[in-house]
């Protein structure tokens, strides 16, 4: 592997794995009010959130694009072709794939688990904390599946990154680009290793849930 496309391969490490814990930010807490909690609109709400797993990369990369541009009401922030237009928008992508995933987890542990926390008066904060123990396989589930999805999406990479070289060319632009170029080595390569990733990331998932 050229030192080129390790510095691409990092740096997609990078930005998706900064996407993945910026998701959580707010995925986390949005999780557990569904999972836990019973309101009006909660189930369209989480109808809507599985509805936008399919969303269409390249739609949101374009949604993004408006918004980040120097006519757009965030081109202030100057954020367009770097690096953290790329996690913001990978970390907007896996969001509804987040929520939905970990809400079911946490929708599926034995609600007796809750009450008896409650009972020893354990707090909102730490009775989430035994809620998400128990639901530990589908909250690695939820994390590697987004995690995947973000480090192989190309349209919110091409968009809002631009695929600069030495700034935000990622696995997935690459491949675009050599694709384009002609360089089919070198797509198969990048390829290559983007499947030995996301497989990776799988098999280490596969093996945490089984402890």
């Amino acid at each position: 592997m050229s030192e080129q496309l390790l510095t691409i391969v990092l740096r997609s490490l990078w930005i998706s794995g900064t996407a993945l814990l910026l998701s959580a930010l707010w995925s986390l807490p949005i999780s557990f009010i569904l999972g836990l909690r019973r309101f009006r609109g909660r189930e369209t709400l989480i109808s809507i959130f599985n509805a936008l797993m399919g969303v269409p990369t390249v739609a949101l990369g374009l949604i993004l694009y408006l918004l980040f541009s120097n006519r757009g009401p965030l081109g202030f922030a100057s954020l367009l072709y770097t690096p953290w237009a790329i996690i913001i928008g990978q970390a907007i992508l896996i969001t509804p794939l987040f929520i939905s995933v970990l809400t079911s987890a946490i929708e599926s542990v034995d609600p007796q688990i809750k009450d008896l926390a409650k009972t020893l008066g354990a707090s909102g904060h730490q009775t989430s904390l035994a809620v998400l123990k128990e639901a530990k396989k589908g909250a690695i589930l939820a994390a590697v599946s987004s995690f995947n999805r973000a480090v192989s999406e190309l349209g919110v990479a091409l968009m809002v990154g631009g695929n600069l070289l030495g700034a935000t060319r990622v696995m997935t632009t690459q491949i675009s680009l050599g694709v384009a170029r002609g360089e089919l080595l070198l797509s198969l390569e990048v390829t290559a290793v983007l499947l030995a990733i996301t497989l990776t990331m799988a098999l280490i998932a596969n093996r945490l849930r089984r402890d």
